[in-house]
C-alpha cells in the first residue's frame, strides 16, 4: 500500500499488518537505522522488521513497516535526505494510519531501531498523537559522540592500542566541532584542514604524524558535504527527549558496540526526567548487539555469522511493554 508525504511530494510505499479476530487495535511504525533500508530492514543476511512485524502483529499489535525513501517501491532521493527529512515520511504514515478504519488510531506508537530511535522523539517531541516510542537502541547523545564512541570500541575490539585510539578521537573531535559551529561548507573545509595540519605538526615527531595524510585529511573534509552525517553530527537528541511525554521504552543491548548502552540510556533517561514524563522504562538487555541479536563479542563483522535475527527475550519485552498501556 501507498501513502503520500505531501510535504515532501513523495510516495512512500509500505505494508500495514492486522491482528486477526481484534477490533481496533493498536498500530506500530517501524523506522529503519541508518543507510538505505527496504521496510524489512534487511541488511547482513537478516530481516529483523520482517520478524518484529510478524511477531507484534501475531500478539495483538498491528505494524506499518515501509521502505525508506527512494528505496524499494519509494519514491524520492535517499541520498540528499537528514534525519529531519526522514521523520517527514513518518509524519506521513501517522497521517494514513488515521485514515483507518481498522486499527485504533488513537493509539499509533512508534518503533525505532538506532537512526530510528533519533527520529521518533524528533516527532514525538512536538506531536502529541503519539501513542508511545520504543526505542531500540536509539541515540541519547549527539551524533559526534556516537561516531567517536563506536569507532573507539571497535577499534579496540580490533586490537588498537590506546595511542590509535587517541589518534583517531582528536582527528574526528576536530572537525567535528568545526562541523557544529559552521554552516557554510567551503569554511569548514578550509578550518579542518587548517586545524589538522597544525594537529600534524603537534606530532610531527611520533608515528602518527605519517597517516595524517593528504588522503585522511579529504576524507574528513568530506563530512562537511555529506548532509546527511554533518546533520547527524550537529543533532543532539536531549532537544526532542526532554519534550517527549508520551510513554516510552528504551532498550539496548549490552554487546551494542554501535550505540554505547549505558552512555546511552542514561542520557535518555535523563532527558525524560527533564521532561517529566510519567511513563518511561529503560533496559539495558544482556548479551545483545546492535541488532539484538544474541552476540559473542557485537562486533559487527559478526551480524551475519549468527542465526539469530531477533532475540525471543526482546521481543516478548517489546510486546508486554505495549500491551500493557494499550
Amino acid at each position: 500500500m501507498f501513502t503520500n508525504n505531501s510535504s515532501d511530494s513523495i510516495q512512500l510505499a509500505g505494508t500495514l499488518t492486522v491482528p486477526k479476530n481484534i477490533k481496533k487495535p493498536p498500530v506500530a511504525i517501524l523506522i529503519s537505522g541508518s543507510g538505505p533500508q527496504n521496510r524489512n530492514e534487511e541488511l547482513m543476511g537478516h530481516k529483523p522488521f520482517l520478524v518484529l512485524s510478524d511477531y507484534l502483529t501475531n500478539n495483538g499489535i498491528a505494524v506499518f513497516r515501509y521502505d525508506d525513501r527512494g528505496i524499494g517501491e519509494s519514491k524520492g532521493d535517499f541520498n540528499t535526505a537528514t534525519s529531519f527529512d526522514f521523520a517527514t515520511d513518518v509524519e506521513a504514515a501517522i497521517l494514513y494510519l488515521k485514515t483507518r478504519k481498522d486499527i485504533d488510531n488513537k493509539k499509533i506508537g512508534l518503533i525505532g531501531h538506532s537512526e530510528g530511535g533519533l527520529i521518533a522523539p524528533i516527532i514525538a517531541s512536538k506531536n502529541k498523537d503519539v501513542a508511545f516510542i520504543v526505542s531500540l537502541a536509539g541515540t541519547g547523545v549527539d551524533g559526534s559522540e556516537i561516531i567517536k564512541t563506536q569507532s573507539w570500541e571497535i577499534a579496540k575490539l580490533m586490537g588498537a592500542v590506546e595511542k590509535t585510539l587517541k589518534f583517531n578521537d582528536t582527528t574526528a573531535t576536530i572537525s567535528h566541532n568545526i562541523i557544529k559551529t559552521n554552516n557554510d561548507s567551503e569554511s569548514i573545509n578550509l578550518a579542518i584542514e587548517k586545524e589538522l595540519k597544525a594537529f600534524k605538526e603537534n606530532i610531527k615527531d611520533t608515528p602518527y604524524a605519517t597517516y595524517l595524510n593528504d588522503a585522511l585529511i579529504s576524507q574528513l573534509k568530506g563530512m562537511a558535504s555529506n548532509v546527511w552525517l554533518s546533520t547527524f553530527i550537529k543533532t543532539n537528541p536531549y532537544d526532542y527527549w526532554s519534550k517527549t511525554t508520551c510513554p516510552v521504552l528504551a532498550l539496548n543491548g549490552s554487546k551494542d558496540l554501535q550505540v554505547l548502552p549505558k552512555l546511552n540510556l542514561k542520557a535518555i533517561e535523563n532527558a525524560l526526567k527533564n521532561a517529566n514524563n510519567k511513563d518511561f522504562t529503560i533496559k539495558e538487555l544482556k548479551e545483545l548487539n546492535h541488532l539484538f541479536q544474541t552476540s559473542e563479542t557485537g562486533n559487527p563483522n559478526e551480524y551475519r555469522t549468527l542465526e539469530e535475527t531477533f532475540s525471543p527475550k526482546a521481543l516478548e519485552i517489546i510486546k508486554d511493554w505495549i500491551l500493557e498501556r494499550f
